[in-house]
C-alpha cells in the first residue's frame, strides 16, 4: 500500500513503528501511517482518503 500510495503522490510511513513484538503476536507483517500536522489542508486529507480507497479495491 506504501509504494502504490507513493506512486500517488502521497507520502505515509510505513513499517513496523515501533511495535514488532506485538506485530509478530498478531500476525502482521508491516502497516502503513500518515502523520498530520497543523499545516495539513482538507484537500490533503481528501486525497489521502481517496488514495486508500483506490488502493483498497487492488486487494
Amino acid at each position: 500500500m506504501g509504494t502504490l500510495l507513493d506512486r500517488l503522490g502521497i507520502a505515509v510511513r510505513t513499517g513496523h513503528h515501533c511495535a514488532q513484538p506485538l506485530m509478530d503476536r498478531l500476525g502482521v507483517s508491516g502497516t502503513v501511517r500518515a502523520s498530520f500536522a497543523l499545516y495539513n489542508t482538507k484537500e490533503e486529507v481528501d486525497l489521502l482518503v481517496a488514495g486508500i480507497r483506490r488502493v483498497s479495491k487492488m486487494f
